[in-house]
């Protein structure tokens, strides 16, 4: 099921299929997303949502299934175009905060400039009082502010994200919505995993659902309460999924 034919410049799976022994946890996964647009990926527990991910920013090899951006199938230098945030971050121990941004910048050969770009991340994640803290004395939300920075400066062309919103006091989501938001106006791809419906009305442009690893539903959010005849995301989500 499509979600929206991203012509030569934007990300495409078909057919995506990832087996963990007898267990089918992506099941034929077609979708696809345009350049500069945030699609949300939906689905109960096990419904394959982070195996998908963790397939596009290849981490997992998939049994079958073709994965392209720009119309070029990806390999193993996706690190190029695709960033993943995980659930659980995990940070360099002993690296303070703004050692991760250094190490990002000069790992990325970053252009000239790239460290006020950095000041302005941290601080809008509220991270500016913790910039020589090392990575083992952060808690899991501060862990969170760090990846997220340091991966938003590596200014990959897709950004993918699990759970992003897990850990992270309503200051920081709200200032993640915003810069998504403001990724996405530069032509950054975004696709997040979550189960926080509230928030993926407020900055996702399309949403893909998945159930036992297929997808069950795909659009944007007025074309889907209009198609199954709910007023809320929520009672869209909870009759799909059924």
């Amino acid at each position: 099921m499509l979600a929206q034919d991203p012509g030569p410049g934007g990300l495409a799976v078909s057919a995506l299929t990832k087996r963990f022994g007898k267990t089918v946890a992506i099941d034929h996964l077609d979708f696809d997303i345009s350049t500069g647009q945030i699609l949300a990926l939906l689905g109960p527990n096990g419904a394959g949502k982070t195996t998908t991910l963790m397939c596009l920013a290849g981490l997992i090899r998939p049994d079958a299934g073709l994965i392209t951006w720009r119309g070029v199938q990806l390999g193993s230098n996706r690190g190029r175009q695709m960033a993943l945030i995980t659930e659980t971050p995990e940070v360099y121990e002993m690296l303070t905060v703004w050692e991760h941004m250094v190490f990002v910048g000069r790992s990325c050969r970053l252009p000239e400039g790239w460290q006020g770009r950095a000041e302005q991340l941290l601080n809008r994640l509220g991270m500016e009082d913790e910039r020589d803290t090392l990575g083992e004395a952060l808690s899991k939300g501060m862990r969170q502010r760090v990846l997220i920075a340091a991966t938003l400066l590596a200014a990959t062309p897709v950004l993918l994200l699990d759970e992003p919103m897990i850990g992270l006091d309503p200051r920081g989501q709200r200032e993640l919505r915003n810069l998504l938001l403001e990724v996405r106006d530069q032509g950054v791809t975004v696709v997040v995993s979550t189960h926080l419906l509230a928030n993926v009305q407020e900055f996702c442009d399309r949403m893909l659902i998945l159930n036992k690893g297929r997808a069950v539903a795909a659009g944007g959010l007025q074309e889907m309460l209009d198609r199954y005849g709910h007023k809320t995301l929520e009672e869209t989500f909870l009759d799909i999924v059924r």
